[in-house]
């Protein structure tokens, strides 16, 4: 794009080559005294201006005494305004100069012209962007008129304003809104864009989803996937405390494999390893079918479903159940995202945020059971708690000889890091701090933990009521989170 100033300095000319050459000119104000006409009158003074100076010269080179005004006027005025002269009166230009004087005069009468004209250019340029800056501050003070009918691209908007010659205020508006409108567009294809990643990395392949059901049918009809997980003479391993016990709650039985063989694969002594993996009544077969046939030894593998623990009933976990036939809550976490969500005040990190936290895994009893471990396993003094989407690459076994002082969890910080986004979790990223009883218990800038992995020391926990303060809070809470 190209900014010519056209002769009468009243207007600019943006010209824009793709393909083709496209000009379009912008009105600026007009002024009281032309600038076409001050510039023509420069020129014709310019023109005469040499021959003034020439005739000087002659009348110098001369040496006439007696002159007339008009000649008195050249042979005085003249080599002063040129040259200078010494105390004899002798111009000191014409005795270096000789008889090239005269041409001498005009090649610097032609350069001071040339001087003088760009200086009034540059001038007049100067004070067309001060103009023009005025106008787009001036515009964009100002609201944005209702229906207006924008291009779609700015060849149009060159070729319009080409035809309906726009003054300056109407392009810088019209540029305005072309901007706001691009914003705006790509705004919403962010957003659009952390949608679809949120519902790929939510939703489940058909040929996983299959998975799943053909594992279900291999455990009915072969013997050998239903065998029992782990075998008998192994059970009393499941409750020694000199064993490394990871706890893994889900449904995903291709996930639990990648964490359990990871877990294995990275282990300096993996024969020290006991697995305990829950998952729920629709998903159970499927999943011990998975183990059966595909043991990960020497490693321990034990699988059970949230059925077969005879602590899960309804009367211990009221909330629980609640939580998950609350018609509005279900609604909440599997309607529609974008309903009421005000993305002009939203910014997409914000958004993926509040996408991550609407996971419909969150109302699942398999997210809440790290809870009731004390419970679940009233044999255990320690265990590492995982989720099922993690990958392990290095040996955990540091992880049970880390001393926790009486203190129940411990778990890796999301506040402090290089990186910004995994690394700047603080409470006010997952509590509602506008419900009086968060804000008054909690500090929004409290430092978050990440729960992908967390020591559990159960005996400090059992000493502890947190299962009943956590039972109230989320009866306190639940309908000022939606």
């Amino acid at each position: 794009m190209q900014l010519h100033v056209s002769p009468s300095m009243r207007s600019l000319t943006i010209s824009s080559n793709n393909g083709f050459i496209d000009l379009m000119k912008i009105k600026v104000a007009a002024r009281h005294i032309s600038y076409r006409t001050l510039f023509h009158t420069i020129l014709i003074l310019a023109f005469l201006l040499p021959f003034v100076f020439i005739l000087t010269a002659i009348v110098t080179l001369e040496g006439v005494n007696k002159c007339s005004s008009f000649d008195c006027l050249g042979r005085r005025l003249g080599p002063r305004l040129l040259g200078r002269v010494d105390d004899s009166g002798v111009n000191i230009l014409s005795l270096h100069t000789g008889t090239n004087f005269p041409i001498l005069l005009v090649v610097n009468n032609l350069f001071m012209i040339f001087k003088l004209s760009w200086s009034f250019m540059m001038m007049v340029q100067q004070r067309l962007v001060k103009d023009f800056y005025k106008i787009l501050n001036q515009v964009n003070a100002e609201e944005i008129p209702d229906g207006i009918k924008l291009p779609d691209s700015f060849n149009q908007l060159v070729s319009k304003m080409k035809n309906n010659q726009y003054d300056a205020k109407t392009f810088a508006l019209m540029l305005r809104a072309m901007m706001e409108k691009l914003e705006r567009e790509i705004r919403e294809s962010k957003f659009s864009e952390l949608m679809n990643k949120h519902f790929a990395a939510s939703s489940i392949p058909k040929g996983l989803y299959c998975l799943s059901l053909r594992l279900t049918d291999e455990y009915s009809s072969n013997a050998h996937a239903r065998r029992q997980l782990p075998s008998p003479e192994l059970l009393p391993v499941l409750s020694n405390n000199s064993y490394h016990h990871f706890v893994l709650s889900t449904d995903n039985i291709l996930a639990a494999s990648v964490v359990v063989n990871s877990a294995v694969q990275s282990s300096l002594r993996p024969e020290k390893i006991v697995f305990h993996i829950i998952t729920d009544k629709k998903t159970y077969a499927g999943m011990h079918a998975w183990f059966a046939l595909n043991p990960v030894s020497p490693a321990i593998v034990e699988v059970k479903g949230v059925h077969q623990f005879d602590w899960l009933t309804r009367e211990n976990v009221p909330v629980l159940e609640a939580v998950e036939n609350h018609h509005g809550i279900r609604n909440y976490y599997h309607g529609n995202h974008l309903a009421g969500a005000n993305l002009s005040n939203t910014t997409p990190r914000t958004f993926a945020s509040k996408l991550q936290a609407r996971s419909p895994k969150y109302i699942s009893l398999l997210n809440h059971l790290r809870i009731y471990l004390p419970e679940l396993f009233p044999n255990l003094d320690k265990v590492v708690f995982l989720d099922d989407d993690i990958v392990i690459q290095r040996d955990l076994s540091p992880l049970w000889e880390i001393d926790l002082w009486g203190k129940v969890n411990g778990a890796v910080e999301t506040c402090k890091g290089e990186d910004e986004w995994v690394m700047s979790k603080h409470f006010r990223n997952y509590f509602n701090f506008s419900h009086p009883l968060i804000a008054k218990h909690l500090d929004p800038d409290e430092c978050a933990w990440a729960y992908g992995m967390n020591i559990f020391d159960l005996r400090s926990w059992r000493k502890t009521n947190i299962r009943e303060t956590y039972h109230y809070w989320l009866k306190e809470v639940t309908y000022w989170l939606l």
